[in-house]
């Protein structure tokens, strides 16, 4: 079955770094790229970051939204069926359930996403 697992969420002060994970299986995940998205309470799902598939004509190309560019890096680890987030310079705002997702082919957008993992808390206070 397919499954997309994040880790590594927590609680981190403000102006501080967390690196987040997620591990893919049940599918052929160098077909598809990876990305993150956000929910916090009372908002609605947003994109943070992609990375296209490794086998696309877009290899490695990456997106980001507007609110976490220049903050956020996200990548592909030496573990094909895994990415990351790395966050730095983090914000009360950024405090969401951090999910991670798979769509074919290479990133162009966030509107067209197949598969979802459960989410994993990240906090920002202090």
């Amino acid at each position: 079955q397919v499954q997309l697992v994040e880790s590594g969420g927590g609680l981190v002060q403000p102006g501080g770094s967390l690196r987040i994970s997620c591990v893919a299986s049940g599918f052929n995940v160098e077909n598809y790229a990876l990305g993150w998205f956000r929910q916090a309470p009372g908002n609605e799902r947003e994109g943070v970051a992609c990375i296209s598939s490794i086998i696309s004509s877009s290899s490695g190309d990456t997106i980001y939204a507007d609110s976490t560019q220049g903050r956020f890096t996200i990548s592909r680890g030496s573990a094909k069926n895994t990415v990351y987030l790395q966050m730095n310079s983090l914000r009360p705002e950024d405090t969401s359930v951090y999910y991670c997702a798979a769509e074919p082919g290479y990133c162009t957008g966030f509107n067209e996403w197949d598969y979802w993992g459960q989410g994993t808390q990240v906090t920002v206070s202090g």
